[in-house]
């Protein structure tokens, strides 16, 4: 795979996306001290146009997956930003064997459902990790490699699915911004941490646009957009994957066109993580009926 030239310190490879045909935002990121994989987790839509999973999509998700647990192998970090079942998977917590570990905070600024299944997760691991940290907020150093979590951010636009924490690794001058199911970013605080980290590449759950009028507000599209635009325009940054929420919308280009169009303007990449690899974009999700016809 031919991956952007981006950075020099940085390998970030994107391992499971939607522009992959999963639900999953798993990142393998490598620098000269350390390999750090975010997320390592991947599902499908149980119901899309209330059609199950397409066997395409299965392959798809059991390639994935594979994929992400023997990178696991090849990492000394794993993180899980939040408890849901496309950032992790409770069931194989022998990924998590001999590694350090960093985990959004199982019990503060949480909601119930992702509570429990915390604590569950926890339970499944058992001591397997070399080390366990809670993330919020922190930095850890590994060399010259920092890893730096914000304080928890809404999972979308408020607090009825739970928190998330948005992640830095920089090396050598060099930073990756990972933001989480930030769903937009349409919310301040969520935007205020990728600004302030000035990162080089950033991995962003774009707008929910699939949901639009429905579970996703026009004026939370319109708060997105103008986000990303302040991204662009206050940062350092050259490239943006904008990539999960909004990879499940057929139309997804047209919903963003003046966040392209700035971008142009100002020689940054928006682009998806399948052509940050040099892949061809296969939104299975969204073509769903067309798949079953």
């Amino acid at each position: 795979m031919l991956f952007m030239e981006i950075a020099k310190m940085l390998i970030v490879k994107p391992l499971a996306f939607d522009s992959f045909g999963v639900r999953s935002m798993a990142t393998f990121v490598a620098t000269e001290d350390i390999a750090v994989l975010i997320d390592p987790g991947v599902s499908l839509a149980s119901s899309r146009y209330k059609l199950p999973p397409h066997p395409i999509e299965e392959q798809r998700l059991s390639e994935t997956w594979a994929d992400i647990k023997e990178h696991a192998t090849r990492s000394d970090v794993l993180i899980v930003t939040h408890y849901h079942y496309d950032h992790y998977d409770p069931e194989e917590p022998e990924i998590y064997k001999d590694k350090i570990v960093y985990l959004k905070h199982p019990k503060e600024s949480i909601n119930k459902s992702q509570a429990k299944r915390a604590s569950y997760f926890l339970d499944k691991l058992n001591g397997m990790p070399k080390s366990l940290d809670i993330a919020d907020g922190m930095v850890f150093k590994h060399g010259s490699t920092a890893i730096k979590f914000s304080s928890p951010v809404f999972h979308g636009t408020n607090s009825k699915l739970g928190y998330v924490v948005e992640v830095s690794i920089s090396c050598s001058g060099e930073k990756l911004v990972f933001s989480s199911d930030v769903e937009g970013p349409a919310v301040d605080d969520q935007v205020e941490f990728i600004i302030q980290e000035d990162p080089d590449i950033v991995i962003l759950d774009g707008p929910m646009t699939y949901m639009l009028g429905f579970r996703y507000s026009y004026k939370s599209l319109a708060l997105s957009i103008a986000n990303i635009k302040r991204i662009i325009k206050d940062t350092s940054v050259k490239c943006i994957m904008v990539e999960h929420h909004f990879m499940r919308d057929l139309k997804y280009k047209e919903r963003i066109a003046e966040v392209y169009e700035y971008a142009a303007e100002k020689d940054v990449k928006v682009i998806t993580a399948a052509e940050y690899i040099g892949r061809e974009i296969d939104i299975l999700e969204a073509r769903r009926k067309e798949l079953f016809k």
